[in-house]
C-alpha cells in the first residue's frame, strides 16, 4: 500500500512560542524532592492548552491532570466538529485508540487473580486452534507474552490488511502463516491483531464477550459512564468529537473508520476526558476497591525492553533513559523517574496518558485531529512536576511516517 506524502510540519505561531516559554520557564522553581500541590501549575497548563488549540487552529482537545487521587484540571478546548462548532466539553467522547491496551491488561489481571487465567500458561490451552509457523513455540506462547508483544511476529503484523477492511477472525487465522522474526516469547514487536487474541481468551474463560467484561468490571465500577466500545457506541454519545484529517491546508471532519474497532482489546475504547481521569486515578492506586495494588504492580512491571522508543521525538531522545513494555502499559525512565505511559493513534484521533508514580501526578490528553502540537503538553507537564529546566517541546520537527500505535 503506498504511503501518503507527509504534511509539512506546522510552524509555531510566535505568540504561542512566547506563551510556551513563559509557562514552561517557571518549571525550575518546583521542588523535585517532593510533590507540592500542582493546582497552580495546572492552571498555567490550561492557558497553554488553550493557546495550542486556538493559535494552532486545531479542531478540539481535552486534557485532565490528576494528583493524589483528585482531579486538579479537567477541561475541553475547541470544537467537536470544524463545520458545526459545538464546544468540546468534559463529557465529549473521543476514540482513545491504543490506550485501550491497558484495559485489556487490567481485565486479564483481574481474571488471573480469580484463577480463571494464568499469566504463564499457554494460550493454546484455551485456544486449541491457535498456531504459528513455529508450532512448538505457538504451543508455549503465554498470556503474558501476548500482552507484552512477544509473539515473535514482525511489527504490526497484518495491520495493513485490517485497514483494507479484512475481518479480524480471518487475520487471526492468517497469523499461522506469518513470517516470524524470532521464536515466540523471545523478542518484542508491537502488535494489534495478535494482541487482540486476549479477547478470544476472555471469551473462552468467561463465556462472555470481551467488551461486556470490560464494561461490567471496569467502566461501571470506576464511574466511566461515557465509555463505550465501537463506532455505534461513539456515534450514540450525546457529545462526541469527529475525527479530522488534513486536506488543502484545513482540518476536515470525516466519519470514524470501523477497521480498528474490530479489535476491541487493541483499539476499541471510546471515552471522555472525565472517564479517562477516573481511569488514571484508578491506575495510580487510588481505587483499591476495584484495582488492588498487587494487580497494578503486575501490569505496570516491565516485561521486555523496547529501546526503539528512546529514538523517537525530541522529548523521548532528551528525557528517556530506558524504555520497556509491561502488560498494556509502557514503562519509561523519564529523567530518573518511572513514567507509566501509552499513546494511541487512529485516523483523525490522537491520545496520550501518563503518570509519575513517585509524584502521584498524571496527565491524559485526547484530541480529534492528527496534529502533533498537543503532544508537547505532556512533557511540559512532566517537566513541571519534576522541576526540570524549561524546554520548548512545541518547536516543530520533521514529520516522519508512523505506524498506528
Amino acid at each position: 500500500m503506498p504511503r501518503k506524502k507527509a504534511n509539512a510540519p506546522l510552524r509555531l505561531p510566535a505568540a504561542l512560542a512566547a506563551l510556551w516559554l513563559a509557562v514552561a520557564g517557571t518549571a525550575v522553581a518546583a521542588d523535585a524532592a517532593k510533590a507540592p500541590d500542582f493546582t497552580a501549575q495546572a492552571r498555567e497548563l490550561e492557558v497553554l492548552a488553550e493557546g495550542v488549540v486556538t493559535q494552532s487552529r486545531i479542531p478540539g482537545m481535552a486534557m485532565a491532570i490528576v494528583q493524589d487521587g483528585k482531579v486538579v484540571s479537567l477541561r475541553g478546548y475547541g470544537v467537536v466538529d470544524s463545520r458545526n462548532p459545538q464546544p468540546v466539553g468534559t463529557d465529549t467522547v473521543f476514540r482513545v485508540a491504543s490506550l485501550s491496551k491497558a484495559f485489556a491488561g487490567t481485565l486479564s489481571a483481574m481474571l488471573v487473580s480469580e484463577g480463571a487465567m494464568s499469566w504463564d500458561a499457554p494460550i493454546a490451552n484455551q485456544l486449541p486452534n491457535f498456531t504459528l509457523r513455529d508450532l512448538q513455540g505457538a504451543q508455549r506462547l503465554t498470556v503474558r507474552e501476548v500482552l507484552s508483544h512477544r509473539v515473535g511476529l514482525g511489527y504490526n503484523a497484518f495491520d495493513r490488511d485490517l485497514e483494507a477492511d479484512q475481518p479480524y477472525p480471518l487475520l487471526a487465522e492468517k497469523l499461522s502463516d506469518a513470517p516470524l522474526t524470532c521464536a515466540p516469547g523471545d523478542c518484542y514487536a508491537y502488535q494489534n491483531i495478535a494482541f487482540s487474541l486476549v479477547g478470544d481468551l476472555v471469551f473462552a474463560v468467561t463465556g462472555d464477550f470481551y467488551h461486556h467484561q470490560v464494561e461490567k468490571r471496569l467502566f461501571h465500577p470506576l464511574g466511566m459512564y461515557g465509555a463505550t466500545f465501537g463506532r455505534d457506541g461513539l456515534e450514540a454519545s450525546p457529545s462526541w468529537a469527529r475525527p479530522h484529517v488534513r486536506s488543502g491546508g484545513k482540518w476536515l471532519p470525516v466519519r470514524p473508520k470501523e477497521t480498528y474497532y474490530r479489535i476491541p482489546p487493541a483499539a476499541g475504547v471510546n471515552a471522555s476526558i472525565r472517564d479517562m481521569s477516573q481511569w488514571l486515578i484508578a491506575q495510580m492506586g487510588h481505587r483499591p476497591d476495584v484495582l488492588p495494588p498487587e494487580l497494578l504492580n503486575e501490569i505496570q512491571t516491565p516485561q521486555v525492553e523496547t529501546p526503539g522508543e528512546i529514538r523517537g521525538n525530541s522529548w523521548r531522545r532528551e528525557r528517556l533513559r530506558s524504555a520497556y513494555y509491561g502488560l498494556g502499559w509502557r514503562i519509561y525512565d523519564y529523567a530518573g523517574h518511572t513514567l507509566v505511559y501509552h499513546a494511541g493513534a487512529v485516523q483523525g484521533y490522537r491520545a496520550m496518558a501518563a503518570f509519575l508514580p513517585d509524584k502521584d501526578i498524571g496527565v491524559v490528553i485526547l484530541w480529534n485531529s492528527e496534529s502533533s502540537m498537543p503532544a508537547a503538553l505532556l512533557p511540559t507537564a512532566l517537566d513541571r512536576a519534576l522541576g526540570l529546566p524549561a524546554r520548548d517541546w512545541l518547536a516543530p520537527e520533521p514529520v516522519r511516517p508512523r505506524r498506528r500505535r
